[in-house]
């Protein structure tokens, strides 16, 4: 098997697979178990983030099999290889995305969102996030394939530099540096005014009140935006924000777009739940900050070094599940006093 086949070129079928899934699961989600907006418990986040973490580590198994149907043993280390670069692209991105949460609690709080009102934005918040990350990803390997320079002797050995990788491994090392000490510079940010609110008061008036679910509300005669589209359309602004950090970093892990979006979608998916579960222990996560600020500085020095030393995805996924692992322990043994 040639080890520079991906998914698509093996077994088409998954494609469809794949999107079958999301969009039962996605309507299953909406359709009947949250047919009525209601505040989500522990039990039930609990529960859906089971569920979602079960189906993206079923289809890491998937990617496995596809890679290792012969059982050879060349055939066994590219399915490893395989395997684990969809798991560091999905835990890559499901610990940026923890990221989301810390926005997504300011946001929820500057825009006074019932509760129970929260799921539903979140749900849409997500739609987005499904055509913006096939966007970016597809059309970021696209463009990396393109950028390679010619084979050149560097301190004589032949290497292949490739400018945008290499742009974007300077980029998340700045990105790693300045988020190091910038945990609280969103605390009073006026949401009110970011793109994604300009946005949509661009195209209506927005009333003053919720009115209920509705995205869309009726105020002398005249249709009105409610707040509620507003959130909307900042979550997928703050989402489009942190694709910039995270769709580059997955890039370091693989050039398969089939294994960077479908890791991406499983742990974009399963950000609901995550949030309703984790949202009353945000203070467990205080340290989580610094450690994505070294995985994505490590990210970055990896793409930079690329050229001349390649780093194995396994070492890599260890790499940041330590990181991840040690800044969740620190966070419980040193809380923050604020919090505390």
């Amino acid at each position: 098997m040639d080890k520079h086949q991906g998914i698509l070129d093996l077994h088409p079928g998954l494609v469809w697979g794949f999107a079958v899934t999301v969009v039962i699961m996605l309507l299953l989600d909406l359709g009947v178990f949250n047919k009525k907006s209601h505040e989500v418990s522990s039990k039930e986040a609990t529960i859906w983030s089971i569920v979602w973490i079960s189906l993206s580590m079923i289809f890491s198994g998937v990617v496995y099999w596809v890679f290792n149907t012969d059982g050879r043993p060349e055939n066994h280390a590219l399915a490893i290889e395989k395997f684990t670069q969809y798991q560091a692209a999905y835990w890559i991105e499901k610990a940026l995305s923890v990221d989301n949460l810390f926005v997504f609690i300011l946001v929820f709080g500057f825009f006074k969102v019932p509760k129970y009102l929260h799921h539903k934005v979140l749900f849409w918040g997500i739609i987005g996030a499904l055509i913006f990350r096939a966007i970016f990803i597809f059309a970021g390997v696209g463009l990396i394939n393109l950028t390679y320079l010619p084979e050149m002797n560097v301190f004589g050995h032949p290497v292949k530099i490739n400018i945008v990788m290499a742009l974007f491994g300077l980029f998340l090392v700045y990105a790693g540096i300045k988020s190091w000490g910038d945990g609280d510079d969103d605390d009073d940010e006026d949401y009110s005014n970011t793109a994604g609110a300009r946005l949509i008061k661009s195209f209506w008036k927005v009333s003053d009140n919720y009115d209920g679910d509705k995205f869309f509300t009726v105020q002398n005669g005249i249709k009105m935006a409610t707040p509620l589209l507003v959130v909307v359309g900042v979550i997928e602004f703050t989402d489009v924000l942190f694709a910039v950090d995270s769709i580059p970093a997955i890039f370091a892990i693989s050039n398969d777009p089939f294994i960077l979006y479908t890791s991406n979608i499983f742990a974009i998916l399963g950000l609901r739940s995550l949030y309703f579960l984790l949202a009353n222990f945000i203070h467990m996560f205080s340290k989580l900050p610094y450690g994505l600020a070294i995985i994505l500085s490590f990210i970055g020095v990896k793409m930079l070094i690329a050229p001349w030393i390649h780093i194995p995805s396994p070492i890599s996924l260890g790499i940041v599940g330590g990181v991840l692992i040690i800044s969740v322990l620190l966070s419980i043994i040193f809380p923050d006093k604020k919090e505390a």
